[in-house]
């Protein structure tokens, strides 16, 4: 008589609502974040640069990488290098100008 089948009962089997969640399309999601960052600091490296990258969101929850620069510690989305003397750093840090803002008013030569 141990084996009767009374009301409201659930049996040995445990409820979803109670047990951990493991979403396929989380898991694909930070693998495509660690993904992305370690090529890009794969990237940085295969150049021979030390700079730092950091993150900052988007307006959709997205991710928006940056360059930290070594000179100022303000993002950029760009990183220049001089030529000569190898120092690196963001264009306003390095006094860079763009082609325009130097010859403003004169007329360029092709060059």
């Amino acid at each position: 008589m141990n084996n009767l089948i009374k009301p409201y009962d659930l049996g040995d089997f445990q409820i979803a609502d109670y047990s951990q969640k493991i979403n396929i399309n989380d898991v694909v999601a930070q693998a495509q974040k660690e993904l992305k960052l370690g090529l890009l600091k794969a990237q940085i490296e295969a150049l021979g640069l030390v700079i730092t990258l950091i993150t900052s969101r988007t307006r959709f929850n997205g991710k928006r990488f940056w360059f930290v620069c070594p000179i100022c510690s303000h993002r950029s989305g760009i990183i220049y290098q001089y030529s000569s003397s190898k120092i690196i750093g963001c264009r306003l840090c390095l006094k860079l100008k763009y082609k325009k803002q130097r010859f403003k008013g004169m007329l360029e030569g092709k060059i």
